[in-house]
């Protein structure tokens, strides 16, 4: 439910966005084997993140860490889906704290793959009592520090990608003209 409502942040500012639900993949313990030993469902998933320019990656705090299902998601992926990207994070607790150790454990996760992990992140405490039962967060300004989280991967995303493709164009203008002459 949190992701959902950083994703509706991003389409806020015009960003194209996929729900990538961990539930519906079917992941083993990741064994460090030959990327060829893992099911297609790892592969899919490493396609689906790698798809990205920005990600948001959003938890449960268990324990003041985050869920062991997203740790071993990581595991399976790596520097390919990860590296340059811009990340965001979102979690929820049970309890008054917020999800403050996750998000710090995910924080130093994505700086070990290289990624950008954006400074804004947001917690929701207490989130048994923050979620209706059909899933809307009652308290708005709660969702909209959720839902900016979003807009920034989005922003920052965007602008991340401009700016390779801005030097890409400085290159190709300053490149030497065809050696192979005209009407070649």
């Amino acid at each position: 439910m949190t992701v959902s409502l950083a994703l509706q942040g991003a389409q806020e500012v015009g960003a194209t966005t996929e729900l990538v639900d961990l539930r519906d993949y079917d992941l083993p313990l990741c064994h460090g084997g030959e990327d060829e030993d893992y099911p297609e469902d790892v592969h899919a998933l490493r396609e689906a993140v790698g798809r990205a320019d920005g990600i948001v990656l959003g938890t449960p705090e268990y324990h003041g860490g985050y869920s062991g299902v997203l740790k071993n998601a990581l595991d399976l992926m790596g520097f390919d889906e990860f590296e340059g990207k811009m990340v965001g994070l979102v979690g929820v607790s049970g309890g008054r704290m917020g999800a403050m150790g996750a998000m710090h454990a995910l924080r130093d996760v994505g700086r070990s793959l290289h990624a950008w992990v954006i400074p804004q992140q947001a917690s929701v405490p207490q989130a048994w009592k923050a979620f209706s039962e059909d899933g809307q967060m009652g308290d708005e300004d709660a969702a909209e520090r959720v839902k900016d989280v979003g807009r920034q991967v989005a922003r920052f995303a965007d602008l991340h990608t401009a700016r390779e493709a801005m030097a890409f164009l400085r290159t190709w203008e300053e490149a030497a003209e065809n050696p192979g002459g005209e009407g070649r």
